[in-house]
This record gives C-alpha cells, sequence and structure tokens, in this order.
C-alpha cells in the first residue's frame, strides 16, 4: 500500500513541477484517437493536479471538423485554461470547477441531407447527437464566437458572445449573444441570450430571449428550452409584427400573398422535426387572424400545413390576395386598385407570381372567413381549401355566399409548364337579384327573379391579368322566370311612351315579368364577345351585341330592347356601353337614335308636327324566346324564337354590334384597337 501510495506521490511530484508538458503529444495522439479527429496544440501545453484537481492549460489549439464539413475546424482558441474536479472525472462525469476561453470558436454544422453534425464524435457513422455542455461552476469568455450551418434549412448565422465573467459559483449575468446570418438567402440580425446562465449550467431552466429583424420584420421569441441547444420539446412564445406576412415567410423559402401591416402572437413548439405555431392571434391591415401553423421538412421537401380562420375581412385586406399593391391599398383604399397606364384605368392585377419559390415546397392550407366587409356585394361564409404540390396548386374547393347564393369554385395553377397555365371553373347557384343588385337601385320588394351562371376558362401567364388576357372559355349567366322591378328595363329600351304613360298612371313601381334571360360571352384569346344576350320579358325583348376585351379592359357593346307590343314614342336603338372596366360609360344618345331624330326633326318642318312622331314608332314586332336554349346557356347559333324558329338578332358569337353580326371592316378595325389596346 505505501508503495501505491509513493508512487502516485511521484507522478503527481512529476506532474506538479514539470507541468505536464512532456504529456503534449501523448495528449494529440489519444485525443486524436478518441474523437476521431485532429486534435493538435501549437503553444503551451499543461496538464497535471493543482493540487488535487486536474489543470488543463492550452494555447492555440484545435480539434477538426469530419472531411464533410465546410469549416474545417469544429474548436479553436487562443488560450483555454481549466480546472477539472479529479474524483467526477474518474467515474466519468465531467465537471469543471473553472474555465477560461480567450478567443475561442465554435462551428456547429449540419451536412447536407441533416444526417450528421459536427458535434457527434467518434464514428462517423454514428447518429447524430445532441450536443451537451459539461458542468461549469465558474467561467471567463473573452472574445468568443460560434456560427451555425443547416444547409437544409438554408440557416446560416455567425453568433458573437458577450464577455462573461464569473465569481464565486455563480455566473454574474446572462450570457448575451449578437450576430447576422442568412436564411433561404435572406439577411437577418439577431441578439439575445440566456436569462438562467446557472440554472442552464446546473442542468436545470434553459430560459432564452431572443431578438431579430429581417426583411422589415421584427421577431420576438422567448420561453425555455430543454437544453442549451436542444429544440425537441420546446417551450416558446412568439411575436412578430412588420409590414407585410409574406417577407417573414421569405425566410422559409415558402411564397404566400403580400399582406397589409401584420402583428400576430403564437405558441411555438418544435415536436418531432416539427415547427408548430398553435394559439395564433393578430390582425393584418383591418382584419383579424387566427388558427394555427406547422412547418417541417418531411423527405427533405418543405411543407407547409395550416388552419386559419378571419371573422371579419375588410376586402381591402384581400386585395393583395390576387396580386394588388398593398401600399397602394394602404394610402388610397379601393380605388388604389386602379391605375392609369397610357392614359387608361386599368384595374386587373398584374403582380407576377413566385413561380420558383411555389416549385420548392408543398403545402395543405385551409382559410374560412365569416364576413367579408364590402361596399358592393354582401360576402360572408368564405371556405377556401389550398394544396400545392410539386408546382400544381389548387384552389379546391373556394366557395363562399354572395346575396344569399353560393359560388363554388375550383382553380387550378400549374407552374410547372413553361408558362404558368390557370384553370377557372365558378358556379354561382341561383341567387335573388333583389339582394345581389340592391346597391344598385334594385328594390327587394317586387323582385322575385334570380340568376345562377357559369365561368370555365382557361388561360396563361404568371398573373391575374395575363392569364386573363389569353383566356379562352365561356361565361354564361342565366335568368329564370321571375320579377323585376320596371324602372331600369323600361330606360334601357328608351321606350319614352311607355315610361310617361306609367309616371301618370302612377304604376311605376309595378314589376316587369322576365320570362327567361340569358348573358353569356364566349372568350378568344382573351377578348369575350356577346354570345348571346338575351332577355324575354312580358312586353320586351331586350338584346345586346359587341363585347369586352380583358388584355385592354376595354367595353364596347350595344343593347337594346324591342318591344312586344306597339309603342308610339319608343327611341327603338341601341344604348352604348362602352369605357373600361374600372370606368364604365352609358351612352343612350346612340348614331342610330340621333339619325331617326334628325329624320323625325325633317318631317316637323317639311310635314306636319305630328308626322316628327313616326321615326319613333315601335310596331311591337319583337320576337319572343324559346326559353329552352335560353335557361340552357346555349350559344347564339342555338337560340331560338317562341316559334321555333332559328333567331337572326342575337348576333353571331362575335363582337359585331349589329343584329346579323357582320360589321364594316372601318369599324372591327377600331374595335381591334380598343380591345387589343392598340392606340
Amino acid at each position: 500500500m505505501a508503495i501505491v501510495l509513493l508512487t502516485l506521490f511521484a507522478i503527481w511530484l512529476i506532474l506538479f513541477i514539470t507541468k505536464g508538458r512532456f504529456l503534449k503529444g501523448p495528449f494529440e495522439s489519444i485525443a486524436s484517437s478518441q474523437l476521431e479527429r485532429q486534435v493538435e496544440v501549437g503553444g503551451d501545453f499543461q496538464l497535471y493536479f493543482a493540487p488535487f484537481n486536474v489543470k488543463f492549460y492550452a494555447e492555440d489549439i484545435s480539434v477538426a471538423n469530419p472531411a464533410w464539413a465546410r469549416e474545417k475546424q469544429f474548436f479553436t482558441a487562443k488560450k483555454v485554461d481549466a480546472r477539472l474536479a479529479t474524483l467526477p472525472l474518474i467515474f466519468g462525469n465531467r465537471t469543471i470547477r473553472y474555465i477560461d476561453l480567450d478567443g475561442a470558436r465554435v462551428a456547429l454544422e449540419w451536412d447536407a441531407g441533416n444526417k450528421r453534425n459536427s458535434w457527434t464524435f467518434g464514428d462517423p457513422n454514428r447518429p447524430p447527437q445532441p450536443l451537451e455542455l459539461p458542468q461549469i461552476r465558474r467561467a471567463a469568455l473573452t472574445g468568443s464566437s460560434l456560427s451555425y450551418r443547416d444547409p437544409l434549412l438554408r440557416l446560416f448565422a455567425d453568433i458573437d458572445i458577450n464577455t462573461v465573467r464569473a465569481t464565486d459559483t455563480r455566473i454574474d449575468d446572462a450570457i448575451g449573444f449578437s450576430g447576422r446570418g442568412t436564411m433561404r438567402g435572406q439577411p437577418f440580425t439577431l441578439s439575445g441570450g440566456l436569462t438562467s446562465p446557472n440554472e442552464t449550467i446546473a442542468g436545470g431552466k434553459n430560459a432564452l430571449r431572443l431578438h431579430a429583424e429581417g426583411l422589415g420584420n421584427t421577431l420576438d421569441l422567448s420561453g425555455t428550452l430543454p437544453g442549451p441547444t436542444e429544440l425537441e420539446g420546446a417551450d416558446l412564445e412568439l411575436q412578430a409584427r412588420g409590414a407585410n406576412l409574406s417577407r417573414i415567410f421569405d425566410f422559409l423559402g415558402v411564397a404566400i400573398p403580400d399582406t397589409r401591416a401584420y402583428r400576430v402572437t403564437s405558441a411555438l413548439t418544435y415536436e418531432d422535426r416539427v415547427w408548430k405555431l398553435t394559439g395564433l392571434k393578430g390582425v393584418f391591415g383591418d382584419s383579424d387572424l387566427s388558427g394555427s401553423l406547422a412547418v417541417s421538412q418531411p423527405k427533405g421537401r418543405l411543407y407547409l400545413k395550416a388552419d386559419l380562420v378571419t371573422r371579419s375581412l375588410n376586402i381591402i385586406d384581400a386585395g393583395p390576395f390576387v396580386g394588388y399593391d398593398p401600399r397602394r391599398l394602404d394610402k388610397m383604399g379601393t380605388s388604389g386598385t386602379v391605375q392609369n397606364v397610357n392614359g387608361r384605368p386599368r384595374v386587373l392585377p398584374d403582380a407576377p407570381l413566385r413561380v420558383e419559390a411555389l416549385k420548392r415546397f408543398d403545402a395543405d392550407v385551409r382559410y374560412r372567413v365569416t364576413r367579408v366587409r364590402a361596399e358592393s356585394f354582401p360576402i360572408s361564409n368564405v371556405d377556401l381549401t389550398l394544396g400545392l404540390k410539386n408546382g400544381l396548386m389548387e384552389l379546391k374547393p373556394f366557395n363562399f355566399v354572395v346575396a344569399g347564393g353560393t359560388v363554388k369554385s375550383d382553380i387550378a395553377i400549374d407552374t410547372r409548364p413553361a408558362r404558368v397555365r390557370t384553370e377557372y371553373d365558378i358556379r354561382l347557384s341561383p341567387t335573388r337579384l333583389g339582394t345581389l343588385l340592391a346597391r344598385f337601385g334594385t328594390e327587394e320588394s317586387g323582385t322575385t327573379g334570380t340568376v345562377s351562371g357559369r365561368i370555365r376558362m382557361v388561360g396563361y401567364g404568371d398573373s391575374v391579368r395575363q392569364s386573363l388576357a389569353t383566356s379562352n372559355g365561356r361565361i354564361a349567366f342565366v335568368l329564370p322566370q321571375g320579377t323585376f322591378w320596371t324602372r331600369n328595363i323600361q330606360l334601357a329600351e328608351l321606350d319614352i311612351g311607355t315610361f310617361v304613360q306609367k309616371m301618370f298612371q302612377d304604376k311605376l313601381k309595378k314589376p316587369v315579368e322576365v320570362n327567361c334571360g340569358v348573358i353569356a360571352f364566349t372568350v378568344r384569346g382573351g377578348v369575350a364577345a356577346a354570345d348571346p344576350i338575351l332577355i324575354d320579358t312580358q312586353k320586351n325583348v331586350m338584346l345586346g351585341r359587341g363585347g369586352f376585351s380583358f388584355r385592354s379592359e376595354a367595353i364596347d357593346m350595344a343593347v337594346r330592347a324591342d318591344g312586344k307590343t306597339f309603342s308610339l314614342f319608343s327611341g327603338q336603338s341601341p344604348v352604348g356601353v362602352g369605357g373600361y372596366f374600372a370606368a364604365p360609360t352609358i351612352d343612350p344618345i346612340s348614331d342610330q337614335l340621333l339619325g331617326r331624330a334628325g329624320a323625325a326633326l325633317g318631317l316637323g318642318v317639311f310635314a306636319t308636327p305630328v308626322a316628327a312622331v313616326v321615326p319613333f314608332i315601335d310596331p311591337g314586332d319583337a320576337k319572343a324566346a324559346q326559353c329552352g336554349p335560353v335557361l340552357a346557356g346555349a350559344t347564339a347559333a342555338a337560340q331560338r324564337t317562341s316559334k321555333g324558329r332559328p333567331r337572326d338578332d342575337v348576333g353571331k358569337g362575335t363582337t359585331a354590334k349589329s343584329e346579323d353580326g357582320k360589321q364594316s371592316a372601318e369599324g372591327k378595325k377600331e374595335q381591334r384597337k380598343k380591345f387589343l389596346g392598340i392606340f
């Protein structure tokens, strides 16, 4: 026993006198073998008992990274001065009573597939392990930093650790840090700290505080981590705010529509490699938002799943969803949807889809809106299910209620071809005209008529404007039998005699009986031609010809109403509908009406005043419609009179405004310029 004690004392004495400097080579060799990494000490080295704790001192020390890592060294330091508890070390417990690091740098890195990390030592095929820190009683850090690289998340950060001083067995202040980096190519800055460093070192609570800014967004995280570098089971509170919610998703490589200014709070956890935001609450613009969101990377591909709810949506806040500039909407309200281009008003949005971003992730999103605050139409119960997989985005279904009727939509946006292909299928269930058009002067009492319709089109391009400007398909709205307040119909036909007569008889509000009607257009290359517009009423047949253009947003149509009964003072000439989507015009004084007025004036001068009435006489020979083809939404070629004969007054499904569907060369040229936007 005495020999053993004497031997141990001799070893202790030799180490104490020599400071163990002769162990530098064996230390490098043994450490390199154990870690399976190259360990080198470029300067002074000491390893001895002082007097009972193990003292380790090394200058210019480095521990290499595995060969796959981008950074050559995992750990470097100008100086490491540490005291390790001897007895716990014998039993495999690493307890550092004191450590002083100067100029230390740690490079934490994942490989491209997140299957290996740089802090898992030993067998290179060993599964990745969490970063475990030894127990540290006292510490001092000067000029130290760390870097973090995650190629799968495309997250890269360089973080500087504030100087840390410790006295007795406690760290004086929070361990603060600050840095900068990029995520998905977007820059950010961050600052924060472990606010419970002594508990962290003792293996207890790991309180975290983090503040980050980037792309006009501010993000604050607070809460606890299971370990100082462990995310699994994290219990965090997230607060985020900024000018545009889509910018914060840029950090994830997720493309969402732009929004107006937003502010949200949420609980944030990380479980089974899924980031989960639950109890999300906040606002964007003047609308509320709540729900849940999860982000993961199954099979290495980013996947977003969300269930979101808005109780009250301001229609202005929906504008950016289809491509309107949120900054213009902020400044100008709904008038911000209109821009003047080459002196012409334009309303169709032209913000491009972020095609490449949409190809990089998949998503399943459900979004519900209880009520939409809109001036023109009462919209409610929006229910949208969005699926995105491998570049194919489907809004299926996209349903909502308007004026008591249900709109059911299926929209598919395929970003995989060279040109984005969009397919629209929008269906309107029977909807009361009185409610739908109440804002435009229609009275619900006395209006029992309904309208239903369908829009089926296919277009190409990466914006709403482009896809509609190249679209082909059909638009059709059908009016079955019902009543409609008379004033608008009588004014449309300019039947002065009937209008005045009803004024004297005080029957102005007597409903007009609608037998059937169809307002339909065939769309070719972004130009919609009336095919047909035909409304059969008890006393009139209303006809419309011409069309409009999604390319230039120009309108060039003529609407007329022919009486079924004799009327003495009837203009019996088309009402012109022109202008643009954003600024339509109605011109009741057509060329035909002016010509007839001239004829009346001539007859009045050279014949008798009674003769001046002759050009305005409506003989009442309008052809009643056969309602079968009308209610089927059939084309002009399929329309028939009530006697079963082909109609010759509904055009030919072209944009010509004449009854026979023909147009002069000059008229065709002018209309082409207008529809194509050639000025």
